[in-house]
């Protein structure tokens, strides 16, 4: 069953790993983890996230949703509640993320903000984000907008992940989906594939090299001590 029914087959074309790698073209599909920013229960950003799993399968990736809902807000809980350990395990499984946020009073949700500041820099001396790839998406209720965007393009930066160029924003959204949830066809959705498959192309592109890539000459001088130490001291936090 073809669940990607708005892709034109004629201009769809799968990844070829070889031609950016050749550490990627062997082992495991990439694995993707999607996060969104709403718990309504008819979540624009969740039904887009869902649009680009499906269509990140099609490109040959493994993809992972979590669900937001019951996450604690960040320091109202410790590291082994149930859901804070479902999200660090998520993205340490991942090789890159996909964030979706709708722009609520001109900004990205809390929603989305908390998840990814449960993700910690550092832990133990791994850090579960550094190198790995980021795409971004937003969905608007009006106009268009970027501002939703421009902050995770920020936050990812921080994160030290490798956000892609590209981005999609999805405004009037309520008018984009049809009555199943589903993305109806047009400029919006062909961007939302663009994404996808050059998130598809850059995690490619990086794997087996990541670390590499981001591999610091301040850091190589720590001790995965103090590099914990510093990166999660309360100095950091307010």
């Amino acid at each position: 069953m073809n669940d990607t029914p708005n892709i034109e087959e004629a201009h769809f074309r799968t990844i070829e790993s070889e031609r950016l790698n050749a550490a990627s073209s062997k082992g495991r599909p990439p694995r993707i983890l999607l996060l969104h920013g709403s718990l309504r229960e008819r979540s624009y950003s969740r039904l887009l996230t869902e649009e680009a799993a499906r269509v990140l399968t099609r490109f040959g990736a493994e993809t992972k949703m979590f669900d937001p809902s019951g996450l604690p807000l960040p320091d109202d809980a410790d590291d082994h509640d149930p859901k804070v350990v479902e999200l660090r395990e998520a993205v340490i499984w991942s090789e890159g993320m996909v964030w979706c946020s709708p722009e609520r009073h001109g900004a990205m949700t809390g929603i989305l903000k908390a998840q990814v500041d449960w993700i910690p820099l550092s832990l133990g001396g791994i850090r579960p984000t550094q190198g790995k790839t980021l795409a971004i998406m937003q969905v608007s209720g009006g106009s268009q907008s970027f501002n939703s965007l421009n902050q995770m393009r920020i936050l990812g930066r921080w994160m030290r992940l490798i956000t892609i160029p590209n981005q999609s924003s999805v405004p009037k959204a309520f008018l984009e989906f049809d009555d199943d949830g589903r993305m109806k066809p047009s400029p919006f959705y062909d961007r939302m594939v663009d994404v996808m498959e050059e998130l598809m192309k850059f995690t490619l592109l990086t794997r087996g090299c990541a670390e590499y890539l981001v591999d610091r000459y301040s850091e190589r001088k720590e001790s995965r001590e103090e590099l914990s130490t510093r990166v999660n001291r309360k100095g950091n936090r307010s």
